[in-house]
């Protein structure tokens, strides 16, 4: 059990997925495709909320400045990234 609670825990504080073929589950998903990042924000503000607190959402972002603006934006919004996937542009957010 321990080791398990670590993996989870190391997991969490990397954001990065534990096993490449195993995504976290998740509640909706959006393909923003390359939206910039004011529009990209927006929708993902109105996206989560139709969520309840606790649920997450998997996006898929390709714009260039998603792999830094995305991890951003749930820490000055309290959302939690709990996994990303940067090779594939794949971001798991759960809504507080």
């Amino acid at each position: 059990m321990t080791g398990l609670l670590n993996d989870l825990l190391t997991n969490l504080m990397t954001n990065q997925l534990p096993h490449p073929n195993t995504p976290p589950h998740y509640d909706a998903e959006w393909d923003a495709a390359d939206l910039g990042c004011g529009e990209l924000v927006l929708d993902l503000m109105l996206r989560l909320r139709k969520l309840e607190s606790g649920q997450i959402l998997r996006l898929i972002a390709t714009d260039p400045g998603a792999g830094s603006d995305i991890p951003a934006w749930c820490r000055m919004t309290g959302h939690l990234l709990c996994a990303n996937d940067p090779a594939h542009h794949v971001f798991f957010i759960q809504r507080k």
